[in-house]
């Protein structure tokens, strides 16, 4: 689930994943495929959250803000973006070609590369995007219908190893009409695909001579003076482990400059290190307030917190590729024994216990009451040792001399991997390690850095058990690239390597319409039947508070909005900062 998920219609609480990002870095997200990720839509409102007040002489140019983070980037070309560290940074320094406002809907800002929305046919299979004639890379080149173009069929290729080929894959053809023209045909009705169109884009003349394999070798994304860029800041600087500076380029095209004049990313040890520095004011703002100190911060009159719900869900992924496990026998094949491990998981405690009643639990991947939420339909595990017991026992384990379970010689033991410095997912893994011990199951927790382990593990799908989320970065409750058998690695995020032919199916049916109603009544099959066979056990939907220090103003309607993917950063374009 890569990037971003509501497509045609982000109705306002419309749906839920479709490229993702996976998170964990200030986020506190998971995969997305641009998903990214990942995409139901989480509750949102028209008015802008509760803000510090703003400076009352307004806006001032120049000064510099702090971001903190405790994970390292991967890489920001767009093409390659999955997770959201990577996404946090890539979001100053790219423009896209439309973008969503508060309620989540696409829009055309003056800081869009589109000059309007698109033309879409009748048929609603063809769309002609417009773009701005002014627009530049940083370079000087100007931005044109060939970017697009190029980005657009770069994407779709498999060995470029992007997140967005689901994207684009439905795309028939993308046509040059003239320099500031595109013309994209469809090769059927693909309903999110308004959506798809809130993405950067990477330029042509830099590009086009590098192999799509290696494209993620060329420096461009991960070295500084090799990624031209398109939006109000430059990346100047990147001290690995340590953090980013972006710089705001003096040659920038849009019609809204920037007030701020630099940006520079702290990447932490931790979440709790996160937060005494925004306590002692050596950071702006964090956007990921673990809840055990929420009401810390709050203490403090002279920071902002925005709390509310967001539009990430947590999941405990199975991977299915026996290569993965001592012998090639996969510990997961058996639907009884996936039925098994999520009656064994007290996830209410942990929403009550770790999450303090913040979070809302989750049978199927569609966010709590938004139009795609299957509802009763999805099949709900409650907390129930002896059914797994049960479950188990009838798939075949038995326990071994040592209490640990045992089938066809192998013992069910198994690594569950997580990232370092986030420290709900330490706790809920210790969690899951002491239920499943209670079955006879046993479980081997492993931190690993962020960026590392995205790149080496997850994105490769080379692990056996993960905790992770998903961030949905639109509304659109479509999740094809994360569960559907035509999206492996490279080409795709799913990375557990799961294959289930009638859900591959229903993700089309799910997107082949753009009635609501239609698209309802199979999402509504598709929750009943993937929470029968349970390629992840889906957690909870929780939110992440964003605390803001005082240096940093904003007008009313440019305030933070948490129920978007990177909301935390809404209009930060407008924002300023005060000595």
């Amino acid at each position: 689930m890569a990037k971003k998920r509501n497509w045609w219609s982000i109705l306002l609480i419309v749906s839920l994943i479709g490229i993702l990002f996976t998170g964990c870095s200030s986020n506190n997200n998971a995969n997305t495929p641009n998903a990214t990720a990942e995409s139901t839509e989480a509750p949102t409102t028209s008015e802008a959250p509760a803000s510090a007040e703003p400076a009352a002489d307004g806006p001032v140019d120049g000064g510099t803000i702090v971001f903190s983070t405790f994970s390292d980037i991967v890489n920001l070309n767009p093409l390659l973006i999955g997770d959201t560290s990577s996404g946090d940074v890539a979001q100053f320094i790219f423009a896209s070609l439309y973008d969503l406002d508060r309620a989540g809907n696409v829009v055309a800002e003056p800081w869009s590369l589109a000059a309007d929305l698109p033309e879409i046919s009748e048929d609603g299979l063809t769309y002609t995007v417009k773009l701005k004639d002014n627009i530049k890379w940083t370079d000087g080149e100007a931005i044109t219908a060939d970017d697009v173009i190029y980005t657009v069929q770069t994407a779709i290729i498999p060995e470029t190893g992007s997140p967005l080929i689901s994207q684009y894959d439905k795309v028939k053809s993308v046509e040059k009409v003239d320099d500031q023209t595109v013309k994209f045909t469809m090769k059927q009705v693909y309903a999110p695909f308004l959506y798809s169109l809130c993405q950067a884009i990477v330029p042509e003349h830099v590009l086009k001579d590098v192999a799509p394999a290696e494209i993620a070798k060329s420096g461009f994304g991960t070295d500084p003076a090799k990624t031209v860029t398109s939006g109000p800041w430059k990346w100047t600087e990147w001290k690995q482990g340590e953090g980013h500076t972006l710089d705001v380029d003096s040659n920038y095209w849009g019609e809204v400059k920037p007030h701020i004049a630099q940006i520079v990313y702290k990447i932490y040890a931790d979440q709790n290190t996160e937060i005494q520095a925004l306590l002692k004011g050596d950071v702006d703002q964090v956007g990921a307030i673990p809840v055990t100190q929420v009401e810390a911060v709050k203490a403090d009159d002279s920071i902002a917190v925005i709390d509310k719900p967001g539009p990430i869900y947590e999941y405990l992924g199975f991977n299915f590729d026996p290569k993965n496990f001592e012998g090639n026998f996969g510990l997961f094949e058996g639907q009884k024994t996936r039925q098994a491990i999520a009656h064994a998981l007290n996830r209410q405690g942990m929403v009550d216990n770790i999450l303090k009643g913040v979070g809302a639990l989750m049978n199927a991947p569609f966010l709590p009451d938004t139009w795609a939420d299957p509802g009763e339909a999805a099949v709900n595990y409650d907390y129930n040792a002896e059914t797994a017991k049960k479950l188990l026992a009838e798939d075949g384990w038995v326990a071994g001399t040592d209490g640990i379970l045992a089938k066809d010689g192998h013992r069910f033991s198994f690594e569950l991997q997580y990232n370092a410095g986030n420290s709900r997912r330490e706790q809920v893994a210790a969690v899951i390690q002491q239920n499943l011990k209670e079955v006879g199951i046993e479980v081997t927790p492993k931190a690993i850095d962020f960026a590392a382990w995205i790149e080496n593990n997850v994105n490769t799908g080379k692990y056996q058990a993960i905790l992770l989320s998903w961030s949905l970065n639109n509304p659109d409750p479509d999740a094809e690239s994360i569960y559907s058998s035509k999206y492996f690695p490279p080409a795709g995020q799913n990375t557990g390597w799961y294959k289930n032919e009638k859900l591959d199916q229903l993700w089309v049916d799910g997107y082949s319409t753009v009635n609501q109603e239609e698209r309802k009544a199979v999402y509504k099959e598709l929750g009943k039947e993937i929470s029968t066979d349970l390629p992840y056990i889906f957690m909870y939907q929780y939110g992440t508070a964003i605390g803001t220090g005082p240096r940093v103003q904003w007008a009313e309607e440019d305030a933070p909005e948490p129920s978007l993917g990177y909301g935390q950063y809404f209009h930060a374009i407008k924002w300023w900062v005060t000595d």
